[in-house]
């Protein structure tokens, strides 16, 4: 009997953010990249130690299409020691890895050129045929981005706006998506596994909106909960989530390794290990030891003493190596003796203070007379403002009059 596959499934590496860091003396690279780099470290560390058969990589491997030479060879070093294990490692072609010019390479292309043993590049629609660690069949259909400029390269195309294309695409991909279903089920014995990039109904985003090239197409949940898959390993959305109810086949994204900014502040970060046979996905979620983002908000507004009560709540929290920012709600009096240098003081311990903002509850000007804004014409309203400002009489006339010209066009 065959043993059941151990899948390791990990998506959006995005190796090159550098947001919130600083230089990391020892290796040379920005503290967040060597962040990155550690996240899918110790994915790997992880699946290995679980006696991994295979890995899916759902996309998205460096921030965009152009990584330099160091980000390549350290994503390199990490799926050669897959290799070394025997291995076998699918890298699916995410929309950051692809070139915007159809035929261009992708980042990804060099394993495929050199033909790094046990290492296929999913560029295309299409099922692979491969031979797990410890030789067990399994079929892996690879649905890389959907990209438009692909359609743009033929002539039908064209001419077409870009929701004709969007629906052109939409199309072609249901397509693609029920053919190699069809294809698979040629040998319904053998487990088979889809991989895809892109965006699902009914998932919910994260930040990966801040970070995204273009405009998604979205496909249905509909198309993908098919029988003919045991597993739908997703990448592209940094939320970890799984979108089938529990139901056969599980419809997962890993979600990312490492927090991108303050909207994954609350999202778990790890990757998914499948235990995987014909009929019968049980996965898992292994959260990873991604860097902490922090909100620390403080309202002053009632204290007496507003920078001991910053500094005691400051204290209160727990910010070795996180990314932190501080949000102070206090009043107009007292912003003057808000002093942010003992505040990051108290954050010495933590990794990066991304801000600290004040939030000042500015008191109410009483400018309109006692009559609402809504009931005031332009005209009104300038000459409060300028009155507010103690404006010269001439100098008031002469912006009258230059504003009533204005008005009267208007």
């Amino acid at each position: 009997m065959t043993q059941p596959i151990n899948l390791l499934h990990l998506a959006d590496i995005h190796i090159g953010m550098e947001n919130y860091g600083r230089l990391d003396v020892p290796s040379g690279l920005n503290s967040r990249v060597v962040d990155f780099l550690r996240r899918m470290s110790q994915a790997i560390d992880l699946a290995l130690e679980q006696d991994v058969d295979i890995c899916l990589f759902a996309g998205d491997a460096y921030k965009n299409q152009r990584p330099n030479p160091t980000f390549q060879r350290e994503f390199s070093r990490r799926i050669k020691r897959l290799a070394d294990h025997d291995v076998p490692v699918i890298l699916l072609v995410g929309n950051h890895d692809m070139a915007t010019a159809d035929r261009a390479a992708s980042s990804l292309d060099i394993f495929g050129v050199l033909d790094v043993p046990g290492v296929i590049v999913a560029d295309r629609e299409e099922v692979h045929q491969i031979t797990c660690r410890r030789g067990q069949p399994l079929q892996v259909a690879t649905v890389p981005y959907p990209q438009r400029s692909r359609l743009l390269a033929h002539d039908t195309f064209k001419n077409m706006t870009l929701d004709d294309l969007d629906l052109a695409l939409g199309e072609i991909m249901h397509q693609n998506l029920t053919d190699l279903a069809a294809e698979v089920m040629e040998r319904p014995d053998i487990p088979a596994v889809l991989t895809a990039h892109l965006s699902v109904s009914e998932a919910k985003q994260g930040s990966e909106q801040s970070v995204m090239i273009g405009r998604d197409i979205v496909v249905l949940k509909s198309l993908l909960a098919n029988p003919a898959w045991d597993y739908v390993a997703l990448g592209h959305i940094h939320k970890h989530q799984e979108l089938n109810n529990g139901q056969h086949p599980p419809i997962v994204y890993p979600g990312s390794l490492e927090r991108i900014d303050f909207g994954e502040e609350g999202e778990r970060k790890g990757f998914v290990m499948v235990e995987l046979e014909r009929g019968r996905a049980q996965w898992a979620f292994k959260p990873v030891d991604a860097r902490p983002f922090i909100t620390i908000r403080i309202d002053v507004t009632t204290a007496d003493d507003p920078m001991t009560q910053i500094l005691d709540e400051l204290e209160a929290h727990g910010v070795d190596g996180a990314v932190v920012r501080v949000i102070i709600k206090a009043t107009e009096a007292q912003e003057p003796i808000l002093d942010d240098k003992p505040i990051r003081q108290a954050l010495r311990s933590a990794s990066f203070v991304a801000s600290v903002v004040r939030d000042i509850e500015r008191a109410q000007r009483h400018r309109l007379g006692g009559a609402a804004a809504e009931e005031l014409t332009p005209q009104q309203v300038l000459e409060l403002y300028l009155d507010s400002k103690a404006t010269p009489d001439k100098r008031r006339a002469e912006l009258l009059r230059y504003a009533e010209a204005i008005f009267r066009d208007e």
